[in-house]
């Protein structure tokens, strides 16, 4: 009981840095991407970028993102929490369903509540204004994080893999569709992981005494794995954005196509790997949080 008693506390402590740390991530991201010239350029050099290629996706793009609305959303939460229930999980079903909700719920009031000032970056989208986070990324990212934690544990793994695959690409289709930036895409992941980890920390205080963890259901490689290529597709984004901080300054619309490209590949790789690095921060430890025996 001891030993069971000490795993708890420091699954929790991880739960709590993990969700401050992604706080701390939103608030220095809406920071220099929002606040700062250097930030709002590189958003704009990043969508004026998605026009190389464009006619090649525009269909596919468009179909992932006319899936999502109001409607797919509320079908998607009521499909988990069916899986939840037929696995005798009322505690899981309720968990998954307000992980959804706040994330959304939390995404549109910071949309709507916070401003953006207006630089003269990006003069063909100031009458927008703030975009951050983005809608569609939450929804993706948030049923997808969700489906991770009421999966049984043999087919966890597939399922995390395909539901975040697809949360990745949703945030890239909004950067390709030039309905977002990258930052809006980048920051909407974030609010889902602050979410997950407190939906984690309602799971492990509503664990019962007797439930029974299994190593076997630790998924420790798959986490190494998917978290590794997160990290690897983050560093790539980041020489790509520093490389466009060396250059100079210059309205976006007048950059050779070099630059927009690796403002645009750039952007999406840093996209797709914090979706990664997020999905592989719980699924690291979704097996404490949702053991095969519940007692």
């Amino acid at each position: 009981m001891r030993v069971r008693a000490t795993a708890r506390g420091w699954t929790a402590v991880w739960l709590v840095v993990l969700a401050l740390a992604q706080m701390g991530a939103f608030v220095v991201l809406w920071r220099l991407a929002v606040h700062t010239p250097l930030g709002q350029w590189l958003d704009t050099v990043a969508l004026t970028g998605n026009q190389i290629g464009r006619a090649q996706v525009t269909g596919p793009v468009n179909k992932i993102l006319n899936a999502m609305s109001v409607v797919s959303l509320l079908a998607a939460t009521a499909f988990i929490g069916f899986i939840a229930l037929i696995r005798g999980r009322v505690a899981l079903a309720i968990t998954a369903t307000l992980l959804i909700g706040g994330a959304n719920i939390t995404t549109q009031i910071l949309k709507y509540g916070m401003d953006r000032p207006d630089f003269g970056v990006d003069p063909e989208r100031a009458f927008v204004g703030n975009s951050l986070p983005s809608g569609h990324t939450t929804v993706a990212a948030s049923v997808a994080v969700a489906l991770m934690l009421v999966l049984p544990p043999k087919v966890r793994v597939l399922g995390t893999v395909l539901a975040a695959g697809y949360a990745a690409i949703a945030g890239v289709a909004t950067l390709s569709a030039s309905w977002h930036r990258p930052s809006d895409a980048v920051a909407a992941y974030l609010v889902v992981g602050v979410w997950a980890a407190l939906a984690g920390l309602v799971l492990l205080l509503t664990q019962r005494e007797d439930a029974k963890i299994s190593t076997e259901d630790a998924h420790r490689m798959a986490a190494i794995l998917l978290g590794g290529a997160g990290l690897v597709a983050i560093c790539v984004s980041a020489v790509a954005l520093a490389w466009l901080v060396d250059l100079p300054r210059v309205a976006p619309d007048q950059l050779t196509r070099r630059p927009l490209f690796a403002g645009y590949a750039g952007s999406a790789a840093g996209i797709a790997g914090v979706m990664g690095v997020v999905a592989a921060l719980m699924l690291a430890v979704v097996h404490r949080l949702v053991p095969r025996h519940k007692g």
